[in-house]
């Protein structure tokens, strides 16, 4: 389950950032499914804290306080004021800071404690460095997400059982992926709902749910609970999702679902044309991440074209990203094409699908998705 994070401190922070370190440290440490408490505070508040907790004065960087209870790993609370003075006086960001007090405390959640000194202090120590490893090492390279839409497409064409999307994700997560993304459509064309919810079941990395900001939709999301809920126009019509959402236009409704979600516990992302304006509004709606739609790049005609869109889809990464979103990219990429947009540094999460397995058609899901992770994680 996402960290839950709660901002106390009166400094304006990107949290869709310190979010993505907290999942991922509980991930790396095999937590995925523990629940931790992350409040960020200010002087005032931590000094509270020491004072009613611990008999001493004066503030400190960061607390952690384990809990005693089935599923839940406990609470750290970090000084954000405390840490930007240190940051200033280590000649380092914000950002750098926080994540070092972040793992920081959660080794103390894990049971390490370096005031014991001695072998304690050299454990509490190494572990740090290997989670800060580990962190800095994904922050390079991009995650790749599979989706297995086309697996269903397959079984559907026959009326069947097979090929199984569910088996499919088992093969895709074995091969390394960093998730599974799947479409659940109004019309149940590929996916069905057997299908999300068996995939909710089993699962070990993340299940992203594509979907439209529908309210039978949303009870399916609030029901199954995947990681994060990508939203997505719909049209009957359509062989695929053509263009973004147009969140301009339906800020007010967006806003809504992406509220809906997050009261049922869901990050929210919005599959958006590389469009100022739709990344503005995105923003506005308190969604987390954006999907930008590469289409219009994987698409193009020439190389003047490709170029121009190519540059579009950096520069929108760039704004979104400065505005605290997590941002991702997907349609019509492939194993050509992909490459230069796994370079860009904003870019943290690839969806890709048809490409993928279409190429496992001939050569095995395994492979199919071993060669493409080898794009993505070398551009990085």
């Amino acid at each position: 389950m996402p960290a839950e994070i709660l901002n106390q401190s009166g400094m304006n922070l990107a949290i869709p950032c310190y979010q993505r370190m907290a999942d991922r440290l509980l991930r790396i440490a095999g937590l995925k499914d523990v629940q931790l408490n992350i409040i960020f505070t200010d002087l005032s508040g931590i000094e509270s804290l020491n004072s009613r907790w611990f008999d001493r004065f004066g503030p400190t960087n960061v607390i952690s306080f384990p809990m005693d209870e089935p599923g839940v790993l406990g609470d750290i609370i970090i000084c954000t004021q405390k840490a930007a003075q240190e940051a200033d006086d280590g000649i380092t960001t914000l950002r750098n800071r926080v994540m070092e007090l972040l793992i920081h405390g959660f080794v103390h959640l894990l049971g390490e404690d370096h005031e014991l000194g001695g072998e304690h202090e050299r454990r509490m120590t190494e572990k740090e460095r290997e989670l800060k490893t580990a962190l800095i090492r994904e922050d390079i390279m991009a995650d790749l997400c599979i989706n297995v839409d086309h697996i269903a497409t397959i079984r559907q064409a026959r009326g069947g059982t097979e090929p199984d999307p569910v088996l499919a994700a088992g093969l895709v997560e074995l091969a390394g992926a960093d998730g599974i993304v799947v479409h659940l459509r109004e019309d149940r064309r590929h996916i069905q709902d057997r299908d999300v919810k068996l995939l909710r079941q089993v699962v070990k990395t993340r299940l992203t749910l594509e979907m439209a900001a529908t309210d039978e939709m949303i009870g399916i999301a609030s029901e199954i609970k995947p990681d994060i809920v990508t939203l997505v126009p719909e049209k009957r019509q359509e062989l695929t999702t053509e263009g973004g959402l147009d969140v301009v236009s339906l800020e007010a409704s967006v806003k809504d679902a992406v509220g809906r979600l997050h009261h049922a516990g869901i990050p929210v992302s919005l599959f958006v044309d590389p469009e100022e304006d739709q990344i503005f509004a995105s923003s506005r709606t308190g969604a987390e991440c954006i999907e930008i739609h590469t289409g219009r790049y994987a698409d193009a005609v020439n190389p003047e074209e490709e170029e121009r869109e190519f540059d579009q889809i950096v520069k929108m990464a760039g704004i979104a990203s400065d505005l605290g979103l997590r941002v991702h990219a997907g349609h019509g990429l492939n194993y050509q094409n992909t490459g230069r947009l796994a370079a860009v540094s904003d870019i943290v999460e690839f969806s890709i699908g048809h490409s993928v397995v279409a190429r496992a058609s001939l050569v095995g899901m395994e492979r199919a998705v071993r060669e493409m992770l080898a794009i993505v994680k070398a551009s990085g």
